[in-house]
């Protein structure tokens, strides 16, 4: 047995947090996870957050961690065929150019709309180049 009762001890560190899993033993003999939540905090002080999940509870808290991960799962797979679909829609209305980042321009001629890609014929860079006035009068 380790330091502080900790059988096994593994961490995960992410951006700007950690996470430790530690299975540990108590006195009395029982055995239990607790899960530690370091994060940076204001100058060298560091919050941190634990829970404890007993042996006998186990079970259960993996199953709703289980249940938890398969709704997160199934959720980003809905929005990403969303996504596509919303891709698929746009494609088939405005043509595969639609999805390229060009712009799509609608101008009114009388009575009937039409639709077209624009392309600009300019580069924009931002930069403005000023010809002046005075220059050319003065010529």
């Amino acid at each position: 047995m380790g330091i502080r009762g900790e059988l096994f001890t593994t961490e995960v560190v992410l951006d700007n947090r950690s996470y430790f899993f530690n299975v540990k033993e108590n006195r009395a003999g029982d055995v239990f996870l607790q899960i530690v939540e370091s994060k940076k905090g204001e100058g060298a002080d560091f919050d941190r957050h634990q829970i404890a999940i007993f042996a006998e509870d186990m079970q259960k808290f993996a199953k709703g961690l289980d249940q938890s991960l398969n709704f997160i799962d199934k959720a980003r797979k809905e929005k990403a065929k969303a996504a596509k679909e919303k891709k698929a829609a746009k494609e088939a209305k405005y043509g595969k150019g639609a999805s390229s980042g060009k712009k799509i321009i609608r101008r009114k001629s009388g009575d009937e709309e039409t639709e077209h890609l624009y392309t600009p014929q300019v580069k924009k860079t931002g930069k403005v180049h000023v010809v002046s006035k005075r220059k050319t009068e003065n010529k």
